[in-house]
């Protein structure tokens, strides 16, 4: 936002900055506007001519400030809420605490308003708004405002990262993975991008019945020309909401990788997708001890068995060592209730590796058998199964939010000093 002296001296909000600087395309984000006017509406709809935000999902929707915060009482919020408001300036942060109550952190908020008010502007963006837009503005105005959060130089990466690494062969962090993927993508309605890097052997393209000429090998081998318009050619479309990078799955070649090889490509991709899932085969090289180290959240899947917990042990300990100033890791005991196997109690599995026990996954050999023969998520072949309230729980932490009830999401979007005096219980 751009401000004019006028000649008592005051500044106002004004539009010279509605130059297109640049054609940088805005990742794959999701926006909802809530307008009060009809004229606003049709300005923020008439951004999507524009090809930046060809990849933007965006939905206007009616009601302002309070549409905002009844829809957000049962749906998750996006990555962008746009919110336009007719209140007077001392109403507006008030009115928006009530709209973080109910929103999830990682929300950001451009707020469109009618008082030209550079003291309001500045106390919005000192409580943690992210713009602060005065209407009559135009499409050109929206569109240079989201693409200074979202793809300008040095704009800080959208996208969530998480590893899923297995503690013992066979244990099925992928599967965990893809279902947990696809548990985000259908109840948070976030793209996610599926990263499979055990390129001889991986199941990504399995598991999702894809079979796509190109993936992750293509973008590793290709590091010197590699950029944001490459990696979007690479990533197949796996479902709604969900882009895959494959593995090649073939043996023609050996895969002998360097220690950052996949490095450009996961910060690339946190850059244009919202979340990243890194489906880690169990191996300990260089490159999958730098990648564990380097992602937000690490996710161990184990069976609960001596071999598993040693293993177990081993890689939280690893990485807790590497990563003293992250989060721990989690652990997901899967496979559990095998008839006639002794096992080890998955809370106390989970308390020799001191590690937090996320979920526990019952053995059901039936159920995720015929989902892989299919090449089906097991949402897709048991919409009603208890499992997938476990998946839609681990991508509900592990990208931050809290729950499916309104009262337990963490407050804020984005608005730290004023919302924070709002949170809940």
């Amino acid at each position: 936002m751009n401000f004019i002296d006028t000649e008592d001296g005051a500044k106002h909000a004004g539009s010279t900055a509605e130059t297109v600087s640049g054609a940088r395309l805005i990742p794959r984000i999701t926006i909802q506007a809530f307008c009060e006017h009809s004229q606003t509406a049709q300005v923020i709809e008439d951004t999507t001519h524009d090809r930046r935000m060809s990849k933007v999902a965006l939905t206007t929707h009616n009601g302002g400030l309070e549409g905002a915060v009844e829809t957000y009482r049962t749906n998750p919020t996006p990555n962008l809420i746009i919110v336009e408001t007719t209140l007077p300036a001392d109403q507006i942060e008030n009115a928006l605490g009530k709209l973080a109550e109910v929103c999830d952190a990682s929300t950001r908020v451009i707020v469109i308003g009618h008082v030209n008010d550079v003291m309001l502007y500045r106390s919005l963006i000192r409580a943690g708004v992210s713009e602060y837009l005065v209407m009559p503005s135009s499409s050109a105005t929206i569109i240079n405002a989201i693409t200074d959060l979202f793809a300008a130089e040095g704009a800080a990466p959208i996208g969530r990262s998480m590893g899923f690494i297995s503690a013992k062969g066979g244990a099925g962090a992928s599967t965990v993975a893809h279902n947990v993927a696809w548990a985000i993508a259908r109840s948070i309605r976030q793209d996610v991008l599926v990263v499979d890097l055990d390129l001889p052997f991986g199941t990504a393209g399995l598991d999702f019945n894809q079979d796509p000429p190109q993936g992750i090998a293509d973008a590793i081998y290709a590091s010197d020309k590699m950029d944001a318009v490459m990696l979007d050619r690479l990533m197949s479309k796996a479902a709604n909401h969900i882009s895959l990078l494959a593995a090649p799955a073939t043996l023609d070649r050996a895969y002998d990788l360097t220690e950052r090889s996949f490095e450009q490509v996961i910060e690339l991709s946190q850059k244009t997708v919202p979340v990243v899932i890194l489906d880690i085969p169990h191996l300990w090289t260089s490159w999958v001890r730098h990648t564990l180290a380097a992602v937000d959240e690490v996710v161990i899947v184990a069976e609960p068995d001596l071999a598993n917990l040693r293993n177990a042990k081993a890689i939280a300990d690893a990485v807790k060592a590497m990563r003293p100033s992250e989060s721990d890791p989690i652990i997901v005991v899967n496979k559990t209730g095998v008839s006639k196997r002794p096992e080890i109690p998955a809370a106390e599995f989970a308390s020799s590796i001191e590690c937090r026990l996320a979920a526990q996954i019952g053995f059901d050999p039936a159920l995720f058998g015929t989902a892989a023969n299919n090449g089906q998520m097991i949402a897709e072949v048991s919409a009603t199964h208890k499992v997938n309230d476990i998946f839609r729980a681990l991508g509900l932490e592990l990208t931050g939010r809290s729950g499916a009830e309104a009262s337990s999401r963490p407050s804020g979007i984005r608005l730290p000093d004023l919302f924070r005096k709002r949170k809940r219980a």
